[in-house]
């Protein structure tokens, strides 16, 4: 198969998850099983976990980069594939656990109050911008299209890497304010 062949046809899959994951957990995010009849106890372990499961992200992500630098392409394939890995099992955990919890609301108050919503506001919203760039950045690579690869890795890596880091620490913020 055609290496831009294979861009194109990975593209439809891409479009479509890079839309449907968002909207996927904005809908999710506000059902309640309790409200359908399921009588769940919230998964209340769950966020220490899927915050833990970011902090590895970050690391796998930084010896993905240190790995690739010093010429181990296949070492950087598996860290990538596992990066990619532990994201959507972070997503099935985030997910599952606002889907038998009440939200939990941040009780800091003052400056910290600002950086906890402008820390959380960025967050959101780069984890949207980073499906699609990741997404990319993976079929490229498949279609061994390094070039190209390299050049949007550089726009990906950063922005996922600050994802995963800033789930830790928004998490580490509200923490003490879940309720046991």
């Amino acid at each position: 198969m055609e290496k831009n062949s294979v861009e194109q046809k990975f593209s439809k899959y891409i479009v479509t998850l890079s839309i449907a994951i968002p909207l996927a957990v904005a809908v999710l995010f506000s059902v309640r099983l309790k409200d359908f009849g399921f009588n769940l106890e919230p998964l209340s372990f769950l966020p220490p976990i899927y915050a833990t499961i970011n902090g590895i992200t970050a690391i796998v992500l930084v010896a993905a980069v240190m790995a690739i630098k010093n010429g181990n392409r296949k070492l950087h394939e598996r860290l990538m594939t596992s990066a990619i890995a532990l994201s959507v099992v972070f997503l099935v955990m985030y997910v599952a656990y606002h889907m038998t919890a009440e939200a939990t609301k941040f009780g800091g108050e003052g400056t910290i109050r600002y950086v906890y919503f402008g820390l959380l506001i960025s967050h959101i919203l780069l984890s949207i911008i980073v499906i699609p760039l990741v997404l990319i950045t993976y079929v490229r690579a498949l279609a061994e299209r390094f070039d190209r690869h390299k050049k949007i890795a550089k726009i990906t890596f950063p922005i996922w890497l600050y994802v995963a880091i800033t789930g830790v620490v928004v998490y580490l913020m509200i923490a003490p304010y879940y309720v046991q």
